[in-house]
């Protein structure tokens, strides 16, 4: 199985940067930037949400009912006219649901990252977070998850995937960088350079896997 970074080189992928670059007016070379180094970190904080028996049943709803992959069949239609306040809406719930009080230090990070205002990364953000739980929806269905236990082989997979093995281990890296407990905290102090984080090589490993040359 492709790993969610395969998925943005994919024609799909590139129908979905382009999308949500035109949907929000922000450039799309760094739309795509903040969608490489912002699907992977939501993925891997709904992995850690998943690892109790409580958010894996309600992200197992999720996709069995809402989140069913449907909305990647028509992703002309969705941006067509413009992405309506029904799918943004939903998008800022799914961020509030993965990231809680870490929502604004993420946008944050991936704004000094990519250079974008942190409004204009939120909004990203709120165009992504559905088509990835759709992304999600539909490896569900084609692998035939049907229980709680079978998401985290489903998240990992997609995290891993065919990524390469610099990407693979950064996002090892970053689960836990401090020992606190916390992935969001590591990767905002990581982009961000800042606290007494343990970057080491990280913080140059973020840079090089997600800087421009």
């Amino acid at each position: 199985m492709s790993g969610i970074l395969d998925l943005l080189n994919s024609d799909l992928g590139r129908t979905i940067v382009s999308g949500v670059s035109n949907q929000t007016g922000q450039d799309q070379n760094k739309t795509g930037d903040v969608l490489t180094m912002a699907l992977p970190v939501l993925m891997q904080a709904m992995k850690r949400n998943a690892a109790t028996p409580e958010g894996a049943q309600g992200l197992l709803g999720a996709l069995e009912n809402k989140h069913d992959g449907s909305i990647l069949d028509n992703l002309g239609g969705l941006f067509g006219g413009g992405v309506s306040n029904d799918v943004m809406n939903d998008g800022g719930k799914i961020l509030g649901h993965v990231l809680g009080n870490k929502q604004r230090n993420v946008e944050n990070a991936l704004s000094k990252k990519s250079g974008l205002d942190a409004g204009s990364v939120a909004q990203i953000l709120k165009v992504a977070a559905p088509i990835l739980m759709g992304v999600l929806g539909k490896q569900k269905r084609q692998q035939q998850v049907q229980s709680p236990s079978g998401l985290e082989g489903l998240l990992g997979g997609l995290l891993k995937g065919n990524s390469p093995q610099q990407e693979q281990s950064f996002l090892e890296s970053i689960l836990d960088a401090d020992g606190d407990g916390s992935v969001i905290d590591d990767v905002a102090g990581m982009v961000l350079g800042g606290g007494n984080k343990k970057k080491g090589g990280l913080g140059g490993l973020l840079g090089g896997l997600f800087g421009r040359k």
